[in-house]
């Protein structure tokens, strides 16, 4: 990725964040603190590496994508607008009677969403049905699968890590959120995940470490996931709950939190501030 591209990108993480805080302090309280934390993967993914269609969303050829971490679905939807799956205004409509934008994932309701989720855990399951039924179909499609390093404490996504690496599911790739932070507080306090690609490994995946907020770094990592042919891959993103705003940055109140209009103001402007510095 050349200086302009990786430029590019911190840009469209930083319209996705801004939206984000849009559209949860419209609705006056949401999971801001984990959508922000994604948000340059997210740009990576929708700015390039992603093979989709906002025109065609159901295309059989596109990648998919499984935020199994669900309650993030928020900066997805961000993301999906951006890209043009539907206008920037229906942001506003977020967990309101009627919305096609729920507070989790739901791929019955929002163009571009692959696939239902919320339920902890259960996306891995999902995700890794899907690359098998691609790879049984002798399809090209990739299965992109975004985890909560909290979410990881679930012994389903550890059947699922068994099964890939059995199946050999190269067209599989994983990305942990690995924020540091769930609900309760910090991960290493609440049941510390140690080194997580490190047991990745041992599971006989492909692994690598990144910083989460560096795109070139995310994009680099998964050019070498997709070089893999006999395992899955996990991409751990050392990341910060909550990025790119003060208020909510490292912040274990952040996972959840109410967002007002004063917030809202003070959120966006140094986002603005960090946008026109790239």
């Amino acid at each position: 990725m050349d200086k302009e591209t990786a430029r590019e990108r911190k840009r469209f993480a930083k319209r996705i964040q801004m939206e984000t805080v849009k559209m949860i302090a419209k609705l006056g309280v949401g999971h801001i603190g984990g959508a922000l934390s994604m948000a340059d993967l997210l740009a990576v993914l929708y700015g390039g590496q992603l093979r989709h269609d906002p025109q065609n969303p159901q295309w059989k050829g596109r990648d998919w994508l499984v935020c199994s971490k669900g309650h993030a679905g928020p900066g997805l939807y961000a993301a999906l607008a951006l890209r043009g799956y539907f206008p920037l205004e229906q942001l506003d409509t977020l967990n309101r009677p009627g919305t096609m934008l729920p507070s989790h994932c739901d791929r019955n309701l929002t163009l571009g969403i692959d696939m239902t989720t919320g339920s902890l855990g259960q996306g891995a399951s999902s995700a890794a049905g899907i690359a098998l039924a691609h790879k049984l179909d002798k399809a090209e499609n990739i299965v992109y699968l975004i985890l909560g390093d909290g979410e990881i404490q679930e012994g389903q996504v550890w059947e699922m890590a068994l099964f890939a690496a059995q199946q050999k599911l190269s067209n599989l790739i994983v990305f942990v959120d690995n924020n540091h932070l769930q609900i309760d507080g910090p991960t290493d306090e609440v049941n510390s995940l140690g080194d997580i690609a490190a047991k990745f490994r041992s599971f006989g995946w492909f692994a690598a470490d990144v910083c989460g907020h560096d795109p070139v770094a995310i994009d680099d990592a998964i050019e070498l996931a997709k070089r893999q042919t006999e395992a899955p891959s996990v991409i751990v993103l050392d990341t910060v709950k909550g990025n790119g705003w003060t208020a909510t940055a490292g912040k274990a109140g952040s996972h959840s939190r109410t967002i007002s209009e004063d917030e809202k103001n003070e959120a966006l402007l140094e986002m603005q501030q960090a946008y026109d510095e790239i």
